[in-house]
């Protein structure tokens, strides 16, 4: 009790106030000189749909950090073509005292067509019965746009995952992940009369 009331005899004297803010800061200057750095930097996701990570985008990045006093910083991402997931970006910051970056990772918006994991997309491809029964060929469209021909294998299973080569995201290390297609289909049920 004794220390809440001179904590707030200090700061309800204007001259101990100042004398105290003063204090402060000198202690400040003295830990960020020994390497004791306050950490200024903020880590932030940011979802990005598909096809910007093949093409590029630009996007405003906002921050709101209690710390700022001056309210919230927006700083604007520039997104380079072929990026990949997981990537990760750093923006010095401007709007604060102390400096520090904005570390931005980059991460896929959920899509209705793919799920993406890592650099590898996942869909699903709906056949018929009889194309399971005899394989064939059937035709999707890629993350890109480009259609991309799919070999169905005969008598294929349900649930079965055709993997087709570098057609996925962007991959850190260079390249491409692959499109890993999930088959489904309505197996045929006939009905007799019974005799």
């Amino acid at each position: 009790m004794r220390a809440l009331n001179e904590a707030y005899e200090t700061l309800s004297d204007p001259t101990r106030r100042r004398i105290y803010n003063r204090d402060l800061d000198a202690l400040q200057r003295k830990s960020s000189s020994r390497g004791e750095r306050i950490d200024c930097n903020i880590s932030q996701d940011v979802a990005v749909p598909i096809e910007a990570l093949f093409r590029g985008t630009a996007l405003d990045v906002n921050i709101r950090d209690p710390a700022n006093r001056s309210g919230s910083e927006t700083y604007r991402l520039e997104i380079p073509p072929e990026t990949a997931p997981g990537t990760r970006f750093r923006l010095p910051r401007t709007a604060a005292a102390d400096g520090g970056f904005v570390k931005v990772r980059v991460k896929v918006r959920p899509d209705f067509r793919f799920k993406a994991r890592g650099s590898d997309l996942r869909c699903d491809l709906r056949i018929s019965a009889s194309r399971a029964e005899a394989g064939g060929s059937e035709i999707i469209q890629g993350a890109t746009g480009r259609m991309i021909p799919v070999a169905i294998p005969a008598r294929v299973s349900r649930g079965e995952v055709l993997r087709i080569p570098s057609e996925g995201l962007p991959k850190a290390s260079g390249g491409r992940g692959d499109l890993l297609v999930r088959v489904t289909y309505r197996p045929e049920v006939r009905i007799t009369r019974a005799r």
